[in-house]
């Protein structure tokens, strides 16, 4: 289903070969995808772009939407960094994205939008990019003392630290994730891990725990 008229998209991709015009040595790849324009540009040149964007005519995207962090481990520049961003005066959105390795900072845009300030630090705190300039890049979600960022996508599940209140002690303490429960040791002998052969008749497939299904 379309949401956006022809002329809508038209419009975007008239938009998006202005942005790569003016912005030649900036912008990477202006593209309409989803019925968004996207534009991909150095990370080193994110400040401009943005400025570019919030005060040329044509653009006026004045409202910082949020920024979010993408996870490819796979990929040498593992993150993507994106930009959402509205122009009121034009009714349009723009996505701007960036490539960022974990060793790789990119400049803080706090300067640009000060709603940046707080996205930013959510990033740093889930995906653990660093935003060089930032006035106060400090965790935002996760506790004192945190170790890992919880977003990218070789972070345990269980997570590294646990919480607990200890009684001894008649304080929190944090202590290392101690996996104890007998059902993360999983044998499949349970009914609700178990699984029915097709092959074989279903009343003969008794399973650990039917029997208090019956009598």
């Amino acid at each position: 289903m379309s949401f956006l008229s022809t002329e809508q998209i038209e419009a975007l991709e008239d938009l998006g070969q202005h942005i790569a015009s003016a912005l030649a040595d900036e912008v990477r790849e202006t593209r309409v995808a989803f019925e968004e324009l996207m534009v991909t540009v150095n990370r080193h040149d994110i400040v401009r772009v943005l400025t570019f964007l919030r005060d040329d005519p044509n653009c006026m995207f004045v409202q910082l939407v949020d920024v979010c962090g993408v996870d490819w481990p796979e990929r040498d520049d593992r993150f993507e960094v994106v930009y959402n961003l509205l122009s009121l005066k034009h009714n349009q959105r723009v996505r701007v994205k960036l490539f960022a390795s974990e060793d790789t900072p990119v400049p803080s845009v706090v300067e640009v939008f000060k709603a940046a300030n707080w996205f930013e630090r959510e990033v740093w705190d889930m995906y653990g990019v660093f935003f060089s300039g930032h006035p106060d890049l400090r965790r935002i979600l996760t506790d004192y003392g945190f170790e890992g960022h919880p977003l990218r996508k070789d972070f345990p599940l269980t997570g590294t630290m646990e919480l607990r209140y200890d009684d001894a002690q008649a304080r929190c303490v944090y202590e290392p994730v101690r996996l104890t429960q007998d059902f993360r040791n999983f044998d499949f002998m349970s009914p609700w891990e178990g699984a029915l052969d097709p092959g074989v008749a279903a009343a003969s497939q008794a399973l650990p725990g039917d029997e208090k299904a019956t009598g």
